[in-house]
Protein backbone atom coordinates (compact mmCIF):
# COMPACT_ATOMS: atom_id res chain seq x y z
CA UNK A 1 0.00 0.00 0.00
CA UNK A 2 1.30 3.80 -0.54
CA UNK A 3 0.03 7.33 -0.03
CA UNK A 4 0.31 9.51 -2.72
CA UNK A 5 0.46 13.13 -1.96
CA UNK A 6 -0.03 15.53 -4.59
CA UNK A 7 0.61 19.33 -4.80
CA UNK A 8 -1.28 20.86 -7.99
CA UNK A 9 -2.40 24.03 -9.56
CA UNK A 10 -6.06 24.85 -7.94
CA UNK A 11 -7.60 25.03 -11.84
CA UNK A 12 -6.23 21.58 -12.80
CA UNK A 13 -8.27 19.82 -10.22
CA UNK A 14 -11.05 18.69 -12.44
CA UNK A 15 -8.76 17.98 -15.10
CA UNK A 16 -7.03 15.35 -12.18
CA UNK A 17 -9.88 14.05 -11.14
CA UNK A 18 -11.34 13.14 -14.45
CA UNK A 19 -7.98 11.46 -14.99
CA UNK A 20 -8.01 9.65 -11.53
CA UNK A 21 -11.58 8.38 -12.46
CA UNK A 22 -10.62 6.95 -15.84
CA UNK A 23 -7.99 5.04 -13.95
CA UNK A 24 -11.00 3.48 -11.62
CA UNK A 25 -9.30 5.39 -8.28
CA UNK A 26 -12.61 7.33 -6.88
CA UNK A 27 -11.28 7.68 -2.80
CA UNK A 28 -9.19 11.04 -2.29
CA UNK A 29 -8.63 13.61 0.14
CA UNK A 30 -8.71 17.46 -1.47
CA UNK A 31 -6.94 20.25 1.10
CA UNK A 32 -5.92 23.80 -0.05
CA UNK A 33 -2.29 25.05 0.92
CA UNK A 34 0.03 27.22 0.11
CA UNK A 35 3.61 27.23 -0.90
CA UNK A 36 6.44 27.93 -2.86
CA UNK A 37 9.28 26.30 -4.90
CA UNK A 38 11.30 27.25 -7.83
CA UNK A 39 8.85 30.46 -8.45
CA UNK A 40 9.66 31.58 -5.06
CA UNK A 41 6.44 33.01 -4.60
CA UNK A 42 4.47 36.17 -5.78
CA UNK A 43 4.49 40.25 -5.93
CA UNK A 44 1.07 42.13 -5.13
CA UNK A 45 0.68 45.52 -4.96
CA UNK A 46 -0.66 45.55 -1.16
CA UNK A 47 -1.92 49.68 0.09
CA UNK A 48 0.47 50.85 -2.68
CA UNK A 49 3.32 49.10 -1.86
CA UNK A 50 4.78 46.40 -3.63
CA UNK A 51 4.97 43.08 -1.15
CA UNK A 52 6.62 39.81 -1.36
CA UNK A 53 4.23 36.97 -0.61
CA UNK A 54 5.99 33.80 -0.88
CA UNK A 55 3.50 31.61 -1.05
CA UNK A 56 1.20 30.16 -3.83
CA UNK A 57 -1.90 28.63 -3.25
CA UNK A 58 -1.64 24.98 -4.23
CA UNK A 59 -4.05 21.81 -4.00
CA UNK A 60 -3.20 18.73 -1.82
CA UNK A 61 -4.32 15.66 -2.93
CA UNK A 62 -4.15 12.80 -0.39
CA UNK A 63 -4.66 9.14 -2.30
CA UNK A 64 -4.19 5.70 -0.31
CA UNK A 65 -3.81 2.79 -3.23
CA UNK A 66 -3.19 -0.55 -2.93
CA UNK A 67 0.33 -1.20 -5.16
CA UNK A 68 -0.97 -2.29 -8.42
CA UNK A 69 -2.31 1.29 -8.51
CA UNK A 70 0.23 3.31 -7.91
CA UNK A 71 2.31 3.94 -11.46
CA UNK A 72 -1.28 4.53 -12.86
CA UNK A 73 -2.63 6.86 -10.11
CA UNK A 74 0.73 8.73 -10.96
CA UNK A 75 0.62 8.72 -14.83
CA UNK A 76 -2.58 9.94 -14.55
CA UNK A 77 -1.99 12.95 -12.06
CA UNK A 78 1.23 13.65 -13.87
CA UNK A 79 -0.56 13.67 -16.96
CA UNK A 80 -3.74 16.10 -16.38
CA UNK A 81 -1.76 18.79 -13.66
CA UNK A 82 1.08 19.47 -16.15
CA UNK A 83 0.22 22.87 -18.18
CA UNK A 84 0.53 22.09 -21.79
CA UNK A 85 3.02 19.77 -23.93
CA UNK A 86 5.88 20.51 -21.98
CA UNK A 87 4.56 21.77 -18.63
CA UNK A 88 5.81 24.83 -16.69
CA UNK A 89 7.17 25.48 -13.38
CA UNK A 90 4.68 25.74 -10.59
CA UNK A 91 2.89 22.62 -12.23
CA UNK A 92 3.72 20.54 -8.60
CA UNK A 93 4.61 17.53 -7.18
CA UNK A 94 3.98 13.64 -6.40
CA UNK A 95 5.23 12.19 -3.89
CA UNK A 96 4.83 8.80 -3.32
CA UNK A 97 5.05 6.71 0.66
CA UNK A 98 5.16 3.47 2.19
CA UNK A 99 1.57 3.22 3.52
CA UNK A 100 2.60 0.80 6.88
CA UNK A 101 -1.12 0.12 7.78
CA UNK A 102 -5.07 1.72 6.98
CA UNK A 103 -7.94 0.90 8.97
CA UNK A 104 -11.25 1.41 8.32
CA UNK A 105 -13.13 3.12 11.22
CA UNK A 106 -16.77 1.54 10.45
CA UNK A 107 -15.72 -2.23 9.92
CA UNK A 108 -12.12 -2.42 11.48
CA UNK A 109 -11.10 -4.02 7.98
CA UNK A 110 -7.32 -3.70 8.06
CA UNK A 111 -4.71 -3.32 5.01
CA UNK A 112 -5.31 -3.55 1.59
CA UNK A 113 -8.88 -4.01 2.09
CA UNK A 114 -9.83 -1.21 3.90
CA UNK A 115 -8.29 1.13 0.86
Amino acid sequence: MKLILAIIKPHQLENVKTALSKVKVFRLTIMDCQGFGRQHGQQELVGGEDIALNLRRKIQLQIAVNDEFVEPTVKAIQESARSGEDGQIGDGKIFVVELEDCIRIRTGERGPAAI
